[in-house]
């Protein structure tokens, strides 16, 4: 079976190329494509030949954040799926093309029990954030966040969720940092700085916090906050830094504790199912920009990548599905 995917062939190289799917097996599903979105971290530093070893070989498809509808189980797979809409992490399902992690296809074969069904939420379009909330929430579960003075710096994506989920989990106070206005507006945190027009010592005084949550990357950026950690506290570096350049100072002095949050647990994907759900976690807010997949996909990559403003950029593969989010 032919399908039409998203294919990094270069270094900064996109093109959309027919490829073919490997059969349905016993235990596969078949799932038409309705929204992908582009990953700004994993998929960016893939994008620019950053992560050159294995599954980021090119030519090959990104993609871990995709919804769909089963339209296809193997014999082995409850029929009573097929018309039901599901997360995808991504997809082996190739035969002609590598996969990282091949979720950008029109069509996705993979294993059943890699899916998430996503059942009880009112607008599926919301699964493509399962992964977002599932690493949030892993910072939450790593901090032990209850209770807890919290500094999260970046209001992006993922940022934005922390803030919702350390509130939701119970921590005291909620602090966010963001030096682009429009991302801060987004954000439900307690106390919000914006240090390209604050002061943020004088923003942050009198308060020492328990836990301090990197979503930025920015070396600087996490070196001022260390500053207002207590001692003992803890740091939960949000994401794959190629490298770490920070002033050793305070952490010796305050013995301070770094933890690097890789990905997710096992079931932490059905976890955010459930509190989208529910309505205890807000995923809409953070899907800013749209684009389909049948017009300029380079601009869409550029914009997601390069403009603060758009802090979710979700592709629609089906035309009835295409519309026009707020920017």
């Amino acid at each position: 079976m032919k399908a039409k995917a998203i294919v990094f062939t270069g270094v900064r190289q996109i093109e959309v190329k027919n490829v073919t799917l490997k059969p349905v097996l016993s235990t596969d599903v078949l799932i038409e494509t309705h929204w992908s979105s582009i990953s700004t971290g994993t998929e960016k530093m893939a994008f620019n030949g950053l992560i050159p070893s294995p599954p980021f070989i090119f030519p090959f498809i990104p993609g871990y954040e995709t919804v769909g509808k089963i339209t296809q189980v193997g014999a082995h797979v409850n029929e009573n799926l097929i018309g039901k809409y599901a997360y995808i992490a991504g997809s082996f399902g190739y035969q002609d093309v590598n996969a990282a992690f091949g979720g950008a296809s029109q069509f996705v074969v993979c294993p059943v029990e890699s899916i998430t069904v996503l059942e009880g939420i009112d607008d599926p379009k919301c699964g493509i954030a399962l992964p977002l909330g599932a690493t949030a929430l892993h910072f939450m579960d790593l901090a032990d966040i209850a209770g807890k003075k919290v500094l999260v710096l970046g209001q992006g994506a993922v940022g934005i969720l922390a803030v919702q989920l350390a509130k939701h989990m119970g921590a005291k106070l909620v602090a966010a940092t963001e030096p682009y206005q429009n991302r801060l507006n987004f954000s439900s945190a307690d106390l919000k700085v914006n240090p390209s027009i604050q002061d943020v010592s004088a923003a942050l005084a009198g308060n020492e916090f328990d836990v301090m949550i990197d979503s930025t990357g920015v070396m600087n950026a996490i070196e001022t906050g260390l500053r207002f950690l207590k001692f003992h506290g803890k740091v939960i570096f949000g994401g794959y830094y190629q490298r770490m350049n920070i002033d050793y100072s305070q952490a010796f002095e305050k013995e301070l504790s770094f933890v690097a949050a890789r990905q997710w647990a096992k079931g932490d994907l059905l976890r955010v199912r459930d509190l989208i759900r529910t309505g205890k976690l807000n995923t809409k807010k953070i899907f800013t920009h749209s684009h389909s997949v049948d017009t300029d996909l380079a601009e869409a990559y550029h914009q997601a990548f390069n403009d603060p403003d758009c802090l979710k950029m979700i592709l629609s593969w089906k035309e009835s599905d295409t519309e026009t989010l707020p920017e």
